[in-house]
């Protein structure tokens, strides 16, 4: 009798804990987490900024690569077959550290040209005729679900800064640096040679999909769109969607109104950041 078991202790003890573990208030999942920090940033024992920052590390863990990448429209690129001579005013135009090197069109990187292995033929006037694919050099290769955080960590494993994101077909995408994931983070990190995007802040994926900045004045997003949201109770699109939903809105959010399709993609506990968009083929109620 003595040696025999005692199979209702295990559950009795994981209902016991669980109880205990409800009364004591420790957070049952991120979003507890996150509202027992948000009460000490209230009771000031957290800065707004530490949380932000807390914030940004658990949204990361969750966005993907596609979510944050440059479109490959954007992207600033060097012909493969280009003679260095060609390439440095473009070089000294943006400034960049790193440029995506292409074969035939932007669907197809290569490699990538680090601007530091051009300034030893940028100082002399000779061995200008060698060509962009001899100092190339390889290019990581992500897929657009690449989760953020393990694409930080393989960052800093192999020293990489720039990563190519190919879609299901291996076609190039876009590109995500390590800036991205940090600012996603820390917030911007703007430098000298950093610039606000044209268009009221409004950048094109591809033919129905836009990136969006919340700050975008909704005058500016009404004359892009020929959309008519403008109102008095809000004067930007950020403004927009909290009037809608009623409350400062999570990541993954989403808002239709007409055949415009919003959805968060950045946000802290004060501010939307930035908004996808979606022009549906017809209305959704």
């Amino acid at each position: 009798m003595n040696d025999e078991p005692y199979p209702s202790q295990t559950p009795q003890k994981s209902w016991i804990g669980r109880l205990g573990q409800l009364l004591s208030g420790e957070p049952q999942d991120q979003e507890d987490l996150l509202e027992i920090l948000r009460e000490a940033r209230e009771k000031h024992l957290l800065g707004p900024d530490a949380l932000a920052m807390i914030e940004g590390v658990l949204q990361v863990s969750e966005m993907r690569a596609r979510d944050i990448m440059i479109p490959k429209v954007q992207m600033v690129v060097v012909p493969r077959d280009a003679d260095l001579k060609t390439i440095f005013p473009l070089v000294l135009e943006h400034g960049h550290s790193r440029f995506p090197v292409i074969e035939e069109d932007r669907s197809k990187v290569v490699g990538v040209l680090l601007a530091k292995d051009l300034l030893p033929y940028a100082l002399t006037e000779t061995d200008h005729d060698i060509k962009v694919e001899e100092l190339m050099r390889p290019v990581s290769i992500v897929p657009e679900s690449k989760r953020l955080n393990v694409l930080l960590k393989e960052f800093r494993t192999n020293r990489n800064h720039l990563a190519i994101v190919v879609d299901e077909y291996g076609t190039a995408a876009g590109l995500v640096t390590i800036e991205d994931i940090l600012e996603e983070i820390v917030g911007d990190i703007e430098d000298e040679h950093d610039q606000e995007p044209d268009e009221g802040y409004i950048v094109q994926r591809n033919e129905n999909e836009y990136m969006v900045k919340a700050l975008t004045p909704m005058d500016d997003f009404d004359e892009f769109f020929s959309s008519g949201l403008s109102s008095e109770e809000y004067d930007t699109v950020g403004g927009f969607i909290v009037t809608k939903l009623g409350h400062l809105p999570q990541k993954g959010e989403k808002v239709i109104e007409g055949k415009l399709r919003f959805e968060v993609v950045r946000a802290d506990s004060r501010r939307i950041h930035w908004l996808k968009l979606k022009l549906l083929e017809e209305e959704e109620e």
